[in-house]
């Protein structure tokens, strides 16, 4: 005889079906633990934060905490993930083509600099707690950010692209780093004028 699962909890293998058409999908206990989870790690850091105050916050025992994720290191890992998986599926549409133009990569940049404004709050989370983050190690992760790193690699040396291209294509992404985290303290990450203008800065950058 099975054991029976808790409300709300998402096992391996647990097929979800998908709300109806105009639905938006129910928060999963998962994602409420991590979301809860990337506000205090933010807020005191990855160190300084309990699984009892995660768990506290939520309204539920510790134990419930355990029988979603293992240990406080593998929630800071899957918040991790959530972050590696920005951008993938525009990344994964230039996959498909054989050149890389100006236009599409400034429709990816689009795409990526959207996502990126949207989950401000997990990059931020993550830039407080990279040394704890440079100090695991997952193979799941190692294998996804060597993947994305190849894919980059390989349209930004493309021997087809002039190089004046190249270099405007890479001086683009950068500008998306620069301006939401270099200049986090200068330019006011949260403003709603921001990304209208980076994207203005990066047409301009792209421009023929």
């Amino acid at each position: 005889m099975s054991r029976s699962s808790p409300a709300g909890a998402t096992g391996a293998g647990e097929d979800s079906s998908a709300p109806p058409r105009g639905e938006a999908r129910p928060t999963s206990t998962r994602d409420r633990i991590l979301d809860t989870a990337l506000q205090l790690f933010t807020e005191k850091g990855f160190d300084a934060t309990t699984l009892q105050e995660i768990a506290d916050r939520l309204g539920f025992t510790k134990a419930a905490i355990y029988y979603h994720y293992r240990s406080k290191e593998d929630i800071l890992m899957a918040l991790h993930m959530r972050m590696h998986q920005l951008g993938v599926e525009a990344l994964e549409q230039l996959r498909e083509q054989r050149v890389v133009t100006l236009e599409m990569w400034e429709t990816l940049l689009s795409s990526l600099l959207d996502e990126m404004v949207a989950q401000r709050p997990l990059f931020l989370m993550h830039e407080r707690n990279q040394a704890v983050l440079e100090r695991l190690h997952r193979e799941e992760h190692d294998a996804q950010h060597e993947d994305l790193q190849v894919r980059l690699v390989q349209i930004l040396s493309d021997p087809s692209l002039p190089l004046r291209d190249r270099v405007r294509m890479c001086s683009s992404l950068g500008a998306i780093f620069s301006v939401l985290f270099i200049g986090r303290d200068a330019l006011d990450p949260g403003s709603e004028e921001l990304a209208p203008l980076l994207r203005d800065a990066i047409h301009d950058l792209l421009a023929p």
